[in-house]
């Protein structure tokens, strides 16, 4: 078999290029001739098309990447699976979709998604976002890089780290976890809470959005924005640093980070809907906050990036939730149960790593995709 992968490639550090690059790893190390090009990159694609003659094309994106990962393949009369995150809804390209024999995504949660956008629910498998669990790694909490990362930030071997990643910190749900922090903040052992946050400029407004929530709380002295650029070599102990990973997201397709952190033998606050409803193990691996509040659009306006011209208004017949809240007082009970409870915390932490390691290590991950591809496509 001979495979394809398009994503972010070279892997830059955001999530859709380790859910790319995880997969074309695991395809070379399981002996599988594959070969990577940027899913944007039409003349290197073209080039594998003619030379290398893919038995299949993987794209890694979403549903609005479909002239890429999908059109452009299908151009050269290659087969093309696409292998899709959630984007709040499909607004574009179901007639596309429908007609390819195979879809994957990341989780349950964004196959229900899709099929409520109109695609066809027997043409999807879902297949989870693979981790590096060898690099991921429980750490010990006087080893130097993890001491070294901590006093980086200003954080003291007997303070509580608590740490949120994303592209940006609002879509994790940091501020809900800053107001439940507030709610809990005299009666906590004394703590720190980080967001690591992507330097981009969509991010710089809400950074300072964020920031202000925290002053007006008075929190501002025990909350830090982390926005320095990093390697995806450094995640891992920036992760193994914390002592409770924070991420009660308003929208997740899969949870990438949240697993990581349980690979890292971290306790992780999550929220009981979507793509953490396949990652995390409600008291076991995570404390899973109940969700306080779905936000509901009845329209919005798309542009080219969906397909359409700029400014196109789209109707919805049935008002769609576009984000969730998580329950503010759940993630406060949450947090101060594992800030004042260190046994609970490494409880947890060494379920969430056996977890990760059986069910998302990349190398597993892999197989999967093989056996769905066997199974479905007759493809070995």
């Amino acid at each position: 078999m001979k495979v394809l992968v398009l994503y972010d490639y070279p892997p830059s550090p955001g999530g859709l290029a380790t859910q790319g690059d995880m997969l074309f790893r695991g395809l070379l190390e399981l002996g599988v001739d594959a070969k990577a090009a940027h899913f944007e990159s039409a003349q290197e694609k073209e080039w594998y098309y003619r030379w290398f003659e893919p038995d299949i094309v993987v794209g890694v994106g979403y549903w609005g990447h479909t002239p890429e990962l999908i059109l452009h393949p299908q151009r050269y009369g290659i087969l093309a699976v696409p292998w899709l995150v959630a984007d709040g809804y499909i607004a574009n390209y179901q007639e596309v979709l429908n007609e390819l024999p195979l879809i994957l995504v990341t989780s349950n949660w964004v196959k229900e998604m899709y099929v409520r956008d109109g695609i066809k629910a027997e043409n999807i498998e879902v297949l989870p976002v693979g981790c590096d669990t060898s690099s991921f790694v429980p750490f010990d909490k006087n080893d130097p890089k993890i001491l070294t990362v901590r006093e980086s930030l200003g954080i003291s071997p007997d303070q509580i780290m608590i740490l949120t990643v994303g592209g940006d910190a609002a879509s994790k749900g940091a501020q809900e976890v800053m107001q439940a922090l507030a709610l809990i903040d005299t009666k906590a052992p004394d703590w720190k809470y980080v967001c690591k946050v992507w330097p981009q400029p969509r991010t710089e407004v809400q950074n300072m959005l964020d920031l202000k929530m925290a002053e007006s709380l008075g929190l501002e002295r025990n909350i830090t924005y982390a926005t320095n650029k990093i390697s995806r070599n450094f995640m891992p102990y920036l992760i193994g640093a914390c002592d409770i990973y924070a991420a009660p997201s308003r929208l997740e397709g899969f949870g990438m980070p949240q697993v990581e952190a349980g690979a890292c033998g971290k306790p992780v606050i999550g929220i009981n809907a979507m793509g953490l409803l396949d990652t995390l193990i409600h008291n076991e691996t995570a404390f899973l906050a109940h969700v306080a509040k779905k936000i509901v659009v009845n329209e919005v306006i798309l542009g080219e990036e969906s397909g359409y011209e700029a400014n196109r208004k789209v109707q919805f017949d049935v008002p769609r939730t576009v984000d969730y809240r998580a329950n503010i007082q759940d993630i406060a009970t949450y947090l101060l149960k594992l800030m004042e409870d260190e046994e609970l915390r490494i409880k947890m932490g060494k379920a969430g790593r056996a977890r990760a390691v059986e069910h998302f290590d990349y190398k597993v991950v892999t197989k999967k995709f093989l056996q769905i591809l066997e199974d479905r496509l007759g493809i070995k």
